[in-house]
């Protein structure tokens, strides 16, 4: 990691469907090496398993800090939606998360450590990763970016002439649930996990992700079907939002996004194929510029105006 003179530095923690992870950030967007650890989360995921794995990341991040560090709060991404107000979250991905006060765990979990108080901020992950992309990622100096994680879920958030647009309640950027077809939303035909589960009714035996990668690599006319059905979705998906909100550059992350070497190209493809006008015709797909950090840097970004 290279150093920076700004002192600065931010807690960082991402929740999402599958992990857990918690970071310190310094002002100039760098994770602090050795600060970042993981813990599982998954459908299983309670308030109490959530509160030891928050506890535990936190602690192991914050033993990071050094005496001429200086702390200036805790940013949180959570899989959504999530309730700004009040703190809390209601996860699709995690049904026995509804409701968990996870700003408040944070706080408490950072405080105990730390020693003093901590200005605890909660967003949408999506939006977190939207404002890492425009202040330090693929999308600086866009006028109206999108940016999105295609993995065990889909979302994104929005930011327009430098500015992080959350919407009225915290929420904008849910790409993942908006309709696909009249039955499914994006995210149950293009998600990792949906994609999986739709090649194995075609017949494809893998079980997971990475079995879809390989195999599609290796010439599996299905697995290769089920990544063109995904990136055909998000790029129709794409092309909706950029017809409403005329986007200049979209860039997409997320493990599933890294199935294919050409899925970034597939879904620009489908999205010039969609639009209905020049101007969103026109809208650029590139792969994201942070990679897995993205969350966790813009997380941080939260705190560190």
């Amino acid at each position: 990691m290279t150093g920076s003179a700004d002192p600065r530095v931010a807690l960082a923690v991402d929740v999402g469907g599958t992990k857990l992870e918690a970071a310190l950030v310094r002002a100039d967007g760098t994770v602090v090496d050795g600060t970042r650890s993981r813990r599982a989360t998954g459908p299983d995921a309670t308030f109490e398993s959530l509160r030891a794995a928050i506890g535990e990341v936190v602690a192991f991040a914050l033993a990071g800090l050094r005496a001429e560090d200086e702390m200036v709060g805790a940013g949180i991404g959570s899989a959504g939606p999530v309730d700004r107000v009040q703190g809390t979250i209601v996860p699709v991905n995690m049904p026995g998360a509804h409701g968990f006060g996870l700003r408040d765990a944070v706080r408490s979990a950072a405080e105990e450590v730390h020693g003093a108080g901590v200005e605890t901020v909660l967003a949408h992950d999506g939006g977190c990763l939207a404002l890492a992309e425009s202040r330090y990622g693929a999308t600086r100096g866009a006028a109206a970016s999108l940016s999105i994680v295609v993995s065990t879920g889909v979302g994104g958030g929005f930011v327009v002439d430098g500015r992080y647009l959350p919407g009225s309640s915290g929420n904008a950027g849910h790409l993942g649930q908006v309709h696909a077809t009249p039955e499914l939303t994006v995210e149950q035909v293009a998600s990792g996990p949906a994609s999986v589960a739709w090649a194995r009714t075609q017949g494809w035996t893998g079980q997971q992700g990475e079995d879809l990668a390989r195999d599609a690599k290796a010439g599996d006319a299905i697995a290769r079907a089920a990544i063109e059905r995904s990136a055909r979705t998000v790029g129709a998906a794409l092309a909706d939002a950029s017809t409403l909100v005329d986007l200049e550059v979209v860039a997409i992350g997320g493990g599933f996004s890294r199935v294919a070497e050409d899925y970034i190209d597939l879904v620009q493809a489908a999205l010039t194929e969609s639009a209905q006008h020049d101007y969103s015709r026109h809208t650029r797909v590139v792969r994201s510029g942070l990679g897995d950090e993205g969350p966790l840097i813009g997380a941080a970004a939260l705190v560190l105006r």
